[in-house]
């Protein structure tokens, strides 16, 4: 085990390295300048095209509205409670200046990945709607591209057992065992009885679930968040004073906390930001690609909503409740369970049961929306066949991820994202001239 953990350590610093950084931070700045920054200039467009979207008779298997949900479901959880704790105490304050990068370029990217998703969905033997940078990289580039397509799909198997699976159900059984004394393997248990209930409907029960769930605890957890940053308004200024300064500057050693440097600031915070909002390693696109829309572009607008209501709103949240509430100088907490007595501090007695119950069903819905994203994959490499069984052994993971060490669990998903998010960005640079003419002649119709 030791083995595997030091070359997963080796690798992962490797695909975090500075050319990965580049490449991520790169590709959503050259996107959000070849699109003509529309991503921020139609951020009230996309909110309107939002809620029309709540019903709709176009071609597809659900909703935008419910698309949205679906890949929200699969962000909005461990990254935004437990990614956020891990960056701050691993790369100082100073890591979510570099999260908030990450996710407004980000926007540019999670737009480009829904139009190439939806221009290029195709239709399976069951006659549903599957789409995601595979099928647009098989069907928007040349064939001597094809082992791209495939290296996706592999990696995207791979990763959502550790992204979208075990490190969620590691999270959730964490803070429930901390705050309530739950016991983590029957945590596993009742999340993987749960998750198997719904995976029986397949995309149309989990959007269903999603689009209820979502934004029920999304409004709950960000409105606890608010209550305490108001109670405590006058330190708000000092946290972004924190944060902006220890973005470029080393941070020393504070209380229990080690010192970060500038670096780990831009490592750690860059790749919380991607696990969290999810731009760049291609895995919303596949959920978007089942909308029921006949514009790329309109879905488009729809789909970059995720970073900003993940990154901007939530995670900016978490993070300046951590930052106040001192917590993070203890040294000894991290993850979920610093998120959980920051937010017990702001609001005593009442403020871990917002995580706890947050974290569960954020988990719950992340297990729900990467399951999608995984079986896709496997169906890609697999066919049709292979969907059942991989449900199956889906379900059968979850519960080994809740016993399991949460630091292996973490840096296997941290090196797992990064190995998925390189294809996909490759592809979307060589498809960018076909993202620029739809979103050029989509808004010229519309002038």
């Amino acid at each position: 085990m030791e083995l595997i953990s030091d070359f997963i350590t080796q690798l992962n610093s490797i695909v975090w390295g500075p050319a990965m950084l580049i490449l991520i931070l790169g590709t959503g700045l050259y996107l959000m300048l070849g699109l003509k920054l529309v991503p921020f200039r139609k951020l009230f467009y996309g909110i309107k095209m939002l809620w029309q979207g709540r019903k709709s008779t176009s071609e597809g298997d659900i909703t935008p509205f419910s698309a949205l949900m679906t890949s929200l479901s699969a962000t909005i959880g461990t990254g935004n409670i437990a990614g956020v704790a891990t960056a701050i105490v691993l790369g100082g304050p100073g890591a979510l200046f570099w999260m908030w990068c990450t996710a407004l370029v980000g926007m540019a990217t999670k737009y480009s990945e829904a139009v190439c998703a939806v221009h290029y969905r195709e239709t399976d033997e069951a006659g549903n709607h599957v789409g995601g940078p595979m099928y647009y990289i098989k069907n928007g580039l040349t064939k001597r591209w094809a082992w791209l397509g495939m290296t996706f799909a592999i990696f995207g198997a791979i990763a959502g057992f550790g992204i979208g699976n075990t490190v969620q159900a590691n999270s959730v059984a964490d803070v429930l065992n901390s705050e309530f004394g739950v016991p983590t393997v029957v945590t596993g248990i009742v999340l993987a009885v749960l998750v198997g209930m719904v995976l029986i409907g397949g995309i149309q029960r989990i959007g269903k679930i999603a689009s209820i769930l979502v934004p029920f605890m999304g409004i709950a957890y960000v409105a606890g968040g608010i209550v305490i940053l108001v109670l405590n308004a006058s330190e708000i200024p000092q946290a972004f004073n924190l944060i902006f300064t220890h973005a470029f500057t080393p941070m020393s050693a504070v209380g229990g906390a080690a010192g970060a440097t500038v670096w780990a600031a831009i490592r750690f915070g860059v790749a919380r930001g991607v696990f969290s909002n999810e731009a760049g390693l291609g895995s919303a696109p596949i959920a978007q690609a089942t909308a029921k829309t006949n514009s790329p572009v309109k879905q488009g607008v729809i789909a970059m909503l995720e970073t900003f209501i993940d990154t901007i709103i939530v995670c900016t949240i978490t993070g300046l409740v951590i930052i106040i509430s001192g917590a993070w100088m203890g040294g000894d907490l991290t993850g979920a369970s610093l998120s959980s007595a920051a937010f017990e501090k702001g609001l005593p007695n009442f403020g871990a049961y917002i995580v706890a119950f947050g974290s569960a069903i954020f988990a719950f819905t992340t297990l729900l929306g990467w399951s999608f994203y995984g079986e896709k994959c496997v169906q890609y490499i697999f066919g049709f066949k292979s969907i059942t069984p991989f449900r199956l052994l889906w379900v059968v993971v979850i519960p080994v991820g809740a016993v399991s060490n949460l630091e292996f669990i973490w840096l296997v998903a941290d090196t797992l994202n990064a190995l998925m998010a390189i294809p996909n960005l490759i592809a979307l640079i060589l498809l960018s001239p076909v993202i620029f003419k739809l979103t050029k002649d989509y808004f010229s119709s519309k002038a």
